[in-house]
């Protein structure tokens, strides 16, 4: 790391994984940073999909539909919505789990052609953007001898080494919106809802976005100790918050949960269907609606009444809004960082800010177990302020 001296000119951007609010100014920033120093930029389309395939016996990459060489009408993007070089789920890393697996010519050949792209198109350091799976890419990329940096990229606010991701207060911003709805109409209804958000991992969405929307109650994967959920514990939880909230002549409210909880369900009750690159569809577990049935069963129990517990899942609508403002300042000061430390010859590294949005260069080392080669995650500790304040701002403590 430091001071190394590039074979090609020329850098590479991809972006990789689930859309993120400001996911464009990310790419215009970086792209515009590189541009005003007379270096060119190639922008891959739809991530490592054409890339992992790529022979360079029989090359078929083409111009305008695999990759395109980005402009300073880039510029323009910076506030819009969506992806401009789109994005995929391919994983050309995905066979690698040892350092023995990445020096096996039949486990590395996708990322070995991802090599042979960039030799191909005479580009000397890739910019990439993207989750845990891309970090670990770019990672594999680098000890094969491409110079990388990578910006990192999750609404779940999940990465260890940064404080906030680009597009998560957007999320949440978006979620709280919906779910403010969703209260009124509660309220309206005297009814509840069981709202499940996005957030595989950590409970960073569901309780920032339950605290902005006066949620009455929030669980994530953090509340649950071990590696299974008890689901009648959890059903019985939100049936006696039910129940004390119409008891205080409060018989409405909105329940946050974070869909990683259905990794945490008993074997059988958990999602198996997976997507085409090999990801388990949290969605399928159907977890607000499970919840929201036997909730109801159990009121009907308890009370011989009946009570209207509707589930609702918000996820697309949060990871494609237009970005607010701290984000575009973040993502901006991340594309920004990406040239910065490209300048000073330092890869190998994720760009990150400190305070006063202050750039921060983490290397790959401090990211990534060196044995397992799997990336670093940051949860909602228990017991953490931000904890303790969904927990003091939850219906539950007002009657404990």
């Amino acid at each position: 790391m430091g001071g190394l001296k590039l074979k090609h000119n020329k850098i590479g951007i991809i972006f990789s994984g689930g859309p993120a609010p400001s996911a464009n100014t990310v790419i215009s920033s970086t792209a515009m940073n590189f541009l005003d120093h007379n270096i060119p930029v190639i922008g891959f389309i739809r991530g490592y999909e054409f890339m992992q395939d790529f022979n360079i016996h029989y090359p078929r990459l083409r111009k305008g539909v695999h990759y395109e060489e980005i402009t300073t009408e880039i510029s323009h993007y910076r506030n819009d919505r969506g992806i401009y070089l789109r994005t995929s789920r391919a994983n050309p890393g995905k066979n690698v789990k040892t350092i023995e697996d990445l020096r096996d010519p039949g486990k590395n050949v996708l990322l070995r052609n991802i090599l042979d792209v960039c030799e191909y198109l005479k580009i000397g350091a890739l910019i990439s953007i993207g989750g845990d799976d891309t970090l670990k890419t770019a990672n594999f990329l680098w000890l094969m001898g491409l110079p990388v940096i990578h910006i990192p990229k999750t609404i779940d606010n999940d990465y260890y080494g940064i404080p906030w991701t680009f597009g998560y207060w957007t999320a949440v911003d978006a979620a709280q919106r919906v779910m403010l709805n969703l209260k009124a109409d509660a309220q309206a209804t005297d009814s509840f809802f069981i709202v499940e958000l996005m957030g595989r991992k950590a409970g960073w969405i569901t309780y920032a976005a339950g605290i902005a929307a006066e949620a009455i109650l929030m669980i994530s994967a953090e509340d649950i100790e071990g590696d299974e959920m008890n689901v009648d514990d959890i059903v019985e939880k939100i049936t006696d918050v039910i129940i004390a909230r119409e008891n205080n002549r409060k018989p409405y409210g909105v329940i946050a949960m974070s869909e990683g909880l259905a990794d945490k369900l008993p074997k059988n009750l958990k999602p198996t269907e997976t997507d085409r690159h090999g990801n388990v569809m949290f969605a399928k577990a159907n977890l607000s609606q499970m919840l929201a049935d036997r909730v109801c069963a159990l009121y009907r129990n308890k009370t011989g009444l009946e009570v209207k517990v509707t589930p609702k899942q918000i996820g697309y609508e949060t990871r494609a809004a237009a970005p607010i403002s701290f984000d575009v300042v973040l993502g901006s000061m991340l594309g920004y960082g990406a040239y910065k430390f490209f300048s000073e010859g330092t890869f190998g590294v994720m760009v990150s800010v400190t305070d006063n949005f202050e750039l921060k260069a983490v290397p790959f080392s401090e990211l990534i177990d060196p044995d397992t080669l799997r990336t670093r995650l940051r949860g909602v500790p228990q017991g953490s302020d931000f904890y303790t304040l969904k927990e003091r701002l939850s219906f539950v403590k007002f009657w404990e």
